[in-house]
């Protein structure tokens, strides 16, 4: 069990808020249906050289902000050096907007998140992102299109160098869970991950429950396949029984720490952390 459930309240709404006041908000972007936020954490140790970041963006199919989900993976990789980011987009609920501007909020975040890096000492050059469902839409969104169809902004490109999705939505070129946040099929279409494969992607580590009905495992492992078909790193974690939200914290302990573990061994493995007798464990 990893130091993260010793640390943390009792679940709970409660015990998120809590949590999150541990983070520095800051307005990131004002948009016209009012300002948009996000929550940075940032190691209790200090570091002679920049540190990686980790942004996350949490699930829900752009309808609720709910930045909670993910403190216990940003106290975590806090722990670990990292500064981490709760991210938080325009949601139907508080906006009145849909995936499009979520996509819009989410590359224009990483954008800041690069533009403070100097504030913030972090290297932007280990720019690591993670999101669920939705949240992990973003995060492809903010990674595949090509140059032309996503190009830097003031000389700022959105793209990271690794990506860590659980439960991802990856196909919006069908009938999906969630075809009717979009403006039309047509967009949902130009939109979908799954068209959007090619060579030279970074890398990612998947997670997702075989049983999930809501972005089901086998758009997934199709998606998989196409990935390193093309040549991209690309390594799918199936949980048996598992369904979409299998992975959260105040589901399950276990696959919460599974999932993390397996996570952390992923970014050691690529030189973004440093090992240590977590990122060790068999």
């Amino acid at each position: 069990m990893s130091n993260i459930l010793r640390k943390v309240a009792p679940i709970g709404e409660a015990r998120d808020r809590e949590i999150l006041k541990d983070a520095a908000t800051y307005v990131y972007q004002e948009r016209p249906q009012g300002d948009v936020q996000t929550h940075v954490f940032f190691p209790d140790k200090a570091t002679l050289g920049p540190r990686p970041v980790v942004i996350f963006f949490h699930g829900g199919f752009w309808d609720s902000p709910t930045p909670t989900q993910f403190v216990p993976h940003c106290l975590h990789f806090a722990s670990r050096g990292a500064v981490t980011v709760a991210a938080e987009t325009r949601t139907f609920a508080r906006h009145g907007t849909g995936p499009i501007e979520a996509i819009e909020d989410a590359r224009d975040l990483i954008r800041w998140v690069r533009i403070n890096a100097d504030n913030f000492n972090i290297d932007p050059n280990r720019l690591i992102i993670g999101g669920a469902a939705g949240g992990a839409f973003l995060a492809l969104l903010a990674t595949m299109p090509r140059k032309k169809a996503m190009p830097p902004v003031n000389g700022l490109d959105c793209r990271p160098q690794a990506l860590i999705l659980f439960s991802a939505l990856v196909n919006t070129a069908t009938k999906c869970q969630a075809l009717d946040r979009f403006p039309d099929t047509k967009s949902a279409r130009r939109h979908s991950p799954s068209k959007l494969v090619r060579r030279k992607l970074p890398p990612m580590l998947m997670f997702h429950g075989k049983s999930d009905r809501i972005t089901p495992f086998d758009e997934v492992e199709r998606f998989r396949r196409r990935l390193r078909f093309w040549g991209n790193q690309c390594y799918l974690v199936d949980f048996e029984r598992a369904d979409h939200s299998f992975f959260n914290f105040n589901v399950s302990h276990e696959n919460f720490e599974l999932t993390i573990q397996a996570a952390d061994r992923f970014l050691v493995d690529l030189g973004f952390l440093a090992a240590d007798e977590f990122s060790q464990i068999d």
